[in-house]
């Protein structure tokens, strides 16, 4: 089944834009998140490298390293903080109550005043609705992990019983289900402290904006915690790991450093990859609306093409197979300047070459066709032409051998001669013909006055004028001509002796030049009998012989119309024949002398 240009590029339009859109589609669902990620790791790594060097400048203030960290999640939407050795959070006085220790089992700590970080114990959005409990000269029992001069709370009770608080991951590897202690923790034993309230320290500004307001991230540095103590070489070497809660996909930083004085700190951050897939989701229902766009352009792309590519490629499909069939009439109408224009001028092109050559053949082949048939004729007419004498000739001699008449020898001798001079006569004429209708022929252009060949003419004519007892009336101008002077005489002379040779005794030949505009018009007109209309179209040809006044009784070799026509016909200059009143005239028009 053959398939049109317009429908194959319609499909070509429409898998193209498909494949456009798979291509999107793909790699938005399967490697752009990928490739976001990766991009924010590594901008989030050099980001964390850049706040490690400015942390170290900072050389503990806690205001400066609280703004790096404000600065830090502007920049890279990602939430960091800086951890001390056992895993709390440094510089986290603001959130914390200060408590005078009252009693211990270890005597290093009584009598001491610490402080105790709140947010591994309780959630900020929840410290409103139980800070009473908390309220300045409470007494409390603190249950937790003595690691050096550090005390870790794990649990916070008020000494009535009536509030507690605990850090539920720590405590569960602390006491276990069964309230026994892990045997990673036995190292550090549980202490107990009783004290009193000194003081409660709460974050100041919008909850949303503060670091402990995001409860993964601090359920994430409690964990941290709890991995460190279980592991005493976790402070090797950074580490990055995932992180996924309620569908959303986090990355967690941690790398440990070396502050100013020699201590292992730990620098946490923690981003969410959530935009990215939110974007994606997005972009999911947003397909739906764009394969919609995608094919709606694809219907419209196809319409151009086959408006601009596909007509014009008709057009030329159309003209090459007219040409195919040697109809080079019509042209390809395209004049875009690309490739589709180009083609078609050379098409174009081709096809007036193409029809200049079948032409030029035709005419060749016509004109062949006309030269086989003008030499049937012209051998036909030369054998009838050279018959008669031949066989007048061959009499003679006959008579002349059988000494029959030997008293008119001087006749028969004079018969032969008149027969060999018409013979000469016809040769020369034929040979003249030829070199006229060779083609190759190339009239010189003279500049003389017209009148005077006539008069010239004339007079070498007057003896055989005399002879009939005709009257020639000469009608002329004085006009100067162009034209081939010799051949011209030649044509005035076959047609002043046609006028003498066919015009009755005692009867007139005409002869005038008329001026009519930028020509002259030369006519030679004898009193006689008329030629029939149906031989005035055919007297020019050679050897013609179907009117009277071309019989051979009246001289001449039955060429000289036929050359004049030729020698007028190379001049480029109308000719002609008809009959007058009373008789006939012939005229042809010459180009006067600018």
């Amino acid at each position: 089944m053959k398939i049109g240009i317009v429908s194959k590029l319609f499909m070509l339009t429409t898998l193209l834009g498909m494949l456009i859109l798979a291509t999107i589609f793909i790699g938005l669902t399967m490697f752009f998140k990928q490739y976001y990620a990766n991009q924010k790791v590594s901008d989030i790594k050099t980001s964390i490298q850049s706040f490690e060097k400015e942390y170290l400048k900072a050389e503990e203030d806690g205001s400066i390293i609280q703004k790096l960290e404000q600065d830090f999640y502007q920049e890279n939407t990602t939430w960091i903080t800086t951890l001390d050795s056992v895993g709390n959070i440094k510089y986290a006085n603001d959130f914390s109550i200060e408590v005078h220790l009252i009693s211990s089992g270890n005597k290093d700590f009584s009598n001491r005043v610490i402080k105790i970080p709140l947010y591994s114990l309780i959630g900020l959005e929840d410290i409103e609705r139980l800070k009473f409990n908390l309220e300045q000269g409470s007494l409390i029992m603190i249950d937790g992990i003595e690691e050096g001069d550090t005390v870790i709370p794990v649990i916070l009770t008020r000494e009535n019983g009536q509030f507690t608080l605990e850090n539920k991951l720590l405590s569960d590897k602390l006491y276990g289900k069964k309230a026994t202690i892990e045997p990673s923790l036995k190292d550090s034993l549980p202490i107990y402290f009783r004290g009193q309230i000194k003081k409660l320290h709460l974050p100041l500004g919008s909850v949303s904006s503060n670091i402990y307001s995001n409860r993964i991230l601090i359920e994430r540095i409690k964990q941290f915690q709890v991995n460190l103590l279980l592991n005493e070489n976790y402070n090797s070497e950074s580490e990055m790991t995932d992180y996924k809660e309620n569908d959303i996909n986090y990355k967690i930083f941690i790398k440990p450093i070396k502050d100013t004085t020699g201590e292992t700190i730990y620098i946490f951050a923690m981003t969410s990859l959530q935009p990215v897939d939110e974007a994606v989701q997005m972009l999911k229902g947003y397909y739906v609306y764009l394969i919609l766009f995608v094919l709606l352009l694809v219907v419209l792309a196809s319409f151009y093409y086959s408006k601009k590519i596909a007509k014009p490629l008709l057009q030329i499909n159309d003209m090459t197979s007219k040409i195919a069939n040697l109809d080079f009439s019509e042209k390809i109408p395209i004049v875009s300047k690309d490739e589709i224009g180009t083609l078609s001028h050379n098409i174009n092109t081709l096809s007036a070459t193409l029809n200049k050559h079948i032409d030029q053949l035709q005419q060749d082949i016509e004109k062949e066709k006309r030269l086989e048939h003008t030499r049937k004729e012209f051998i036909s007419g030369v054998s009838h032409e050279l018959k008669t004498p031949l066989s007048i000739m061959k009499s003679c001699i006959s008579i002349l051998e059988d000494g029959v008449a030997g008293h008119k020898k001087d006749y028969y001798f004079k018969a032969m001669s008149k027969e060999v001079d018409k013979m000469d006569m016809l040769i020369v004429d034929m040979l003249e013909l030829a070199k006229f209708e060779s083609g190759t022929y190339k009239m010189k252009m003279d500049v003389f006055y017209i009148d005077q060949i006539i008069e010239c003419l004339c007079e070498q004519l007057a003896i055989d004028i005399k002879n009939k007892h005709l009257h020639v009336h000469k009608q002329l101008s004085t006009s100067k001509v162009v034209a081939n002077q010799h051949r011209i005489e030649q044509v005035m002379t076959n047609f002043i002796t046609n006028a003498i040779r066919y015009t009755p005794e005692n009867a007139r030949i005409i002869i005038s030049t008329i001026e009519e505009n930028e020509c002259v018009k030369v006519c030679v007109e004898n009193k006689g009998a008329h030629i029939k209309q149906e031989h005035l179209g055919k007297i020019w040809d050679r050897f013609y012989r179907g009117d009277m006044s071309r019989q051979r009784s009246k001289g001449g070799t039955g060429l000289g119309l036929a050359i004049s026509k030729n020698i007028l016909e190379l001049h480029g200059v109308r000719y002609g024949v008809l009959n007058t009143e009373d008789g006939v005239m012939f005229f042809f028009y010459l180009n006067k002398e600018v």
